[in-house]
């Protein structure tokens, strides 16, 4: 898996504080045929090992 930076230019802050986002299910199909199944707000550091452990095994 390949995670690649995102660039949104020049965005200007919104005026008022965004509503917290709802996490959502996520589904992730490697290369190798295997599926994961994670929360949205999963932390990315912790998603990164995951798909390594996986990955490996």
């Amino acid at each position: 898996a390949v995670f690649l930076p995102v660039d949104f230019g020049s965005c200007a802050e919104p005026r008022s504080a965004p509503a917290p986002s709802r996490s959502v299910p996520v589904e992730l199909r490697l290369s190798n045929g295997r599926c994961l199944r994670f929360d949205s707000g999963i932390d990315e550091e912790a998603l990164t090992r995951l798909i390594r452990a996986v990955d490996a095994a």
